[in-house]
């Protein structure tokens, strides 16, 4: 075994470690987080809400808490990994390791993925408390999960560089990605809007997300299953990409 597999697989393990001895942290919130989604949009809400579709409210608005839990997770992950190591200086350690800039960049994406992956998957235990929850597509389920998932670690990974602060860090999830999230047919159908609203919407990534992951689950979706598995897959690429070009050149790594 090479060293760099050694030093690529070490700093996978220790970014996955740094998440998970802290569960207080990291799943306990988005469990509490869900267990009220459900409860009130869910139940209290959804008995007042017809099917949409043919789909149950609740288990219509499912995958989008899925998502949601996944993509905040990978993206919280990597961003602040990547700036705290840059705050605490102990990125530098990395910066000098023998790894590629290629492999750091991928170190810090699969690990924040595979946060994003756990707790997708603890959401959709927490609905399965709440209502029947089938898997209709498993490949394209298992798909979607991961290119969104690496998608979001990759835009923490560029988040965590470009942060000039802590502020930065929060502005990015609460004024970013949460509207960009609540906006993508995670609590209605696109069939509910105007044409020129729906047109727009189509602007969103998230609404590719959410209804490739719905697609998975239920088996039905507003948005070609493929045509977003292929849009998010090039998104990704090309935000990896990116990132491997700012560490070649110590963006934000270096004074």
């Amino acid at each position: 075994m090479s060293a760099l597999s050694v030093g690529f697989r070490t700093l996978v393990r220790r970014e996955i470690l740094r998440f998970v001895r802290r569960p207080k942290n990291t799943f306990v919130p988005p469990l509490i987080t869900n267990v009220l989604y459900f409860s009130v949009f869910g139940v209290i809400l959804g008995t007042r809400i017809s099917d949409i579709n043919g789909v149950p409210y609740i288990l219509f608005i499912l995958p989008g808490l899925v998502v949601l839990g996944a993509i905040s997770n990978a993206f919280e992950n990597a961003s602040f990994s990547i700036f705290h190591g840059r705050w605490n200086e102990y990125i530098h350690e990395t910066l000098t390791s023998p790894l590629s800039y290629a492999q750091m960049v991928w170190a810090y994406t699969l690990s924040s993925a595979v946060r994003g992956l756990v707790v997708g998957a603890l959401v959709a235990v927490v609905g399965a408390v709440f209502t029947t929850v089938g898997v209709e597509k498993p490949f394209y389920l298992l798909a979607f999960a991961l290119v969104i998932t690496l998608l979001f670690a990759s835009l923490g990974v560029l988040g965590g560089l470009w942060a000039e602060d802590f502020d930065d860090l929060t502005m990015m999830n609460q004024f970013i990605l949460r509207p960009l999230v609540f906006f993508g047919g995670v609590f209605y159908s696109l069939d509910d809007l105007t044409p020129l609203l729906r047109d727009v919407s189509l602007l969103n990534p998230m609404i590719y997300m959410v209804n490739g992951v719905r697609y998975g689950f239920l088996g039905t979706a507003e948005v070609d299953p493929n045509v977003s598995l292929a849009v998010l897959t090039v998104m990704t690429a090309a935000i990896v990409a990116l990132n491997v070009a700012l560490f070649e050149r110590g963006y934000g790594l270096t004074d």
